[in-house]
């Protein structure tokens, strides 16, 4: 991508993100006859969610009814049933057309047959998975492929800076590679963008999650919905975290990583710090209980005995988890007794959709989790994210080629770079406020007071980074800015919601 920002591109379909939603928008779009631009900000693959995943995806076997109440159950009956019935009824399909047929991606087998796993809240084993690390084993392929494919045009490193609207319609979006910012024109934009977990301290998303296509509807005048509905996983190692030293919103943590819900499948227990399994008096599924439910009892275990391990000799944990296994050794961690702690995992709300991925304006679809589909309620069941951006990105995707609009090259915004470059460490020292107010107000655990304390001081920064925006542009300042839009969008929303699933709100009474 060269140019100035007076030069602009056309493409029939524009999809930013290339995480499994992307890329399935993106393949749909392709086998519909539509020309298709993929911009992502992500180095491929390793900073798209997707890489990250390491579960599996969830299929209904041959029993479509149990996955659809494990899914309700699990978001605490919150979900949407009809888009539960869309997401259960395309399962199959989806993932034998795409993942299986198209991608050829090596499922773990048991001689013969796939080896299905468990995970937490699943009635039965229904995960299809590789080691511990099956969305490298997805993406990877789908970018390939995607690659290859006459119709798909790929800029990664490509960051959105903005929509490009008028009179209630998306025509594309503002793009910047490298500090050349153009615009792109196109019939139909989907985002793709991933989650936030950028706005926390400690995440297991990638750096670059820091919420842009939501913040980027919002400002256009989209609809979101369930943005109080933020999940922590349960067993994130809670050893030492890397601190976040450069001007962008956040540099990878060295030491962390994600402990899969699938090695408490396969048996592992969590002990407090005096050796004591305590999930067994919490919930009748111990281990196996909804994440809010585990994540919660994790964290007061913690806060009441100090620590929280994953004992993994109930199982073959270098035999069934090798990958996992490496990541212990390559950090000194022993592998039998993991320290863990809640994490910043999931958004469960976003931009609210439709069951074709379609947002409140015309030309815009939205899959993935940046996405509000109502799949998840209030709380996310184990191995249906993939799966969820899988089915609605391959429906987004064959609605956007097929409705008709052409690209419409209109005025695009003029984004101003007149004053003075920012301070050294600006969006650093800002995103460090930022997360200071999420983790401590708006974390895993919530108070109404913490809540209206958070909103405050969160009004008060978007204030002054949009102060700045306003006469500059560059790629960690727009960041910082959708950052603080969605932050306030989760608060504001945690307010008012439901008390339930992974919105836990705890009245404090005085004595």
């Amino acid at each position: 991508m060269s140019g100035t920002k007076n030069d602009a591109e056309t493409t029939d379909v524009l999809v930013v993100g290339s995480g499994i939603a992307g890329c399935s928008a993106a393949l749909a779009a392709a086998r519909a006859g539509a020309d298709v631009l993929v911009a992502t900000k992500a180095t491929r693959p390793e900073n798209a969610s997707t890489h990250w995943a390491q579960g599996g995806i969830a299929v209904t076997r041959d029993d479509p009814e149990s996955l659809r109440a494990d899914v309700l159950t699990a978001s605490a009956n919150t979900a949407d049933p009809d888009a539960v019935d869309m997401l259960v009824e395309n399962a199959n399909d989806a993932v034998t057309d795409v993942l299986i047929d198209t991608l050829d991606v090596s499922f773990d087998t048991d001689g013969e047959e796939y080896d299905y796993g468990r995970e937490a809240a699943h009635s039965e084993k229904r995960i299809l998975h590789v080691d511990a690390s099956t969305g490298q084993h997805v993406l990877g392929p789908f970018l390939s492929h995607l690659d290859d494919h006459p119709r798909v045009t790929i800029h990664d490193g490509t960051a959105a800076l903005s929509l490009v609207t008028r009179e209630g319609r998306v025509h594309g979006a503002m793009l910047e590679r490298e500090g050349d910012r153009r615009p792109v024109f196109a019939g139909a934009t989907v985002l793709a963008t991933g989650g936030v977990g950028a706005l926390y301290g400690h995440s297991t998303n990638p750096a670059s999650a820091t919420g842009d296509g939501i913040a980027m509807a919002a400002l256009a005048g989209a609809k979101t919905a369930d943005m109080a509905y933020v999940q922590f996983h349960p067993t994130a190692y809670s050893g030492r975290v890397e601190p976040r030293s450069t001007n962008r919103a956040a540099t990878p943590r060295d030491d962390s990583f994600l402990v899969s819900e699938a090695v408490r499948g396969e048996g592992a227990v969590l002990r407090n710090a005096d050796g004591e399994r305590f999930m067994t008096d919490v919930h009748p599924d111990a281990e196996l209980a909804p994440r809010d439910v585990v994540a919660r009892a994790v964290q007061r275990e913690r806060e009441r005995t100090g620590e929280v391990v994953l004992d993994t000799t109930p199982l073959d944990f270098a035999g069934t988890f090798p990958d996992l296994a490496e990541k212990c050794d390559e950090r000194g961690v022993p592998r039998d007794s993991i320290p863990v702690a809640p994490s910043e995992h999931f958004l469960c709300g976003g931009i609210d959709v439709d069951d074709r991925g379609r947002t409140s304006l015309d030309r815009l679809s939205a899959v993935g989790e940046c996405a509000r589909t109502g799949v998840h309620g209030a709380n996310r069941l184990a191995s249906t994210s993939l799966l969820e951006g899988l089915v609605w990105g391959l429906r987004a995707g064959e609605t956007a080629a097929t409705g008709g609009a052409k690209p419409e090259p209109v005025e695009a915004p003029d984004l101003l770079n007149s004053d003075p470059a920012l301070p050294d460490g600006f969006a650093r020292d800002k995103f460090a406020r930022l997360r200071a107010v999420m983790d401590e107000c708006v974390g895993l655990t919530r108070t109404p007071d913490d809540l209206r304390r958070a909103t405050a001081v969160l009004r008060r920064l978007k204030g002054e980074v949009d102060a700045y925006a306003r006469t500059r542009t560059a790629r960690d300042l727009y960041e910082l800015r959708n950052a603080t839009v969605v932050a306030l969008l989760v608060a504001r929303d945690a307010l008012d919601a439901e008390s339930v699933g992974c919105h836990h709100v705890e009245e404090v009474h005085a004595d």
